[in-house]
């Protein structure tokens, strides 16, 4: 099953014409990305304990339907790509009005970072499960990284 939540959407979400901002659908995204990885016990605390933290290389958004003021959304998550160590990732997050009709998909692809030395780095092994349990993609595939030389 999904990594789901269900949100009640805020007046600060919604532009003139009266519809989810843009940029809401992808806020929300982060935000199950963020609760997904603490109920894992990776929360804002630990990454800083291990001196990691998430870097987005490309965020791309696709929207389907409207959201309309006071409308509630569900937001899941699922593990489109990965790397062999979890060194890179690929997120993809359905959004779904309260009509359960999807209304938008945000895809993030992103990397692990070393906040003190600034280079990418692997996810420490003892959180590799998070990535093996969260729920994959029908259209899961690897990431293949290019070799050092």
């Amino acid at each position: 099953m999904d990594f789901q939540i269900t949100f009640n959407t805020k007046w600060s979400d919604f532009d003139p014409n009266r519809h989810m901002r843009h940029t809401a659908y992808n806020d929300y995204a982060a935000e199950v990305r963020v609760r997904f990885f603490q109920k894992q016990g990776l929360s804002i605390n630990q990454f800083a304990k291990l001196n990691i933290g998430p870097v987005l290389f490309k965020e791309e958004t696709s929207f389907f339907k409207e959201i309309h003021i006071g409308e509630n959304i569900t937001v899941n998550m699922t593990l489109e790509e990965s790397s062999k160590g979890l060194e890179r990732w690929k997120f993809s997050h359905q959004i779904f009005n309260e009509k359960g009709q999807l209304a938008a998909e945000v895809k993030v692809y992103g990397a692990w970072i070393d906040l003190q030395k600034r280079k990418l780095i692997g996810l420490p092994n003892t959180f590799h499960h998070i990535f093996y349990d969260l729920p994959k993609s029908e259209n899961f595939k690897e990431i293949l990284l290019k070799s050092k030389k």
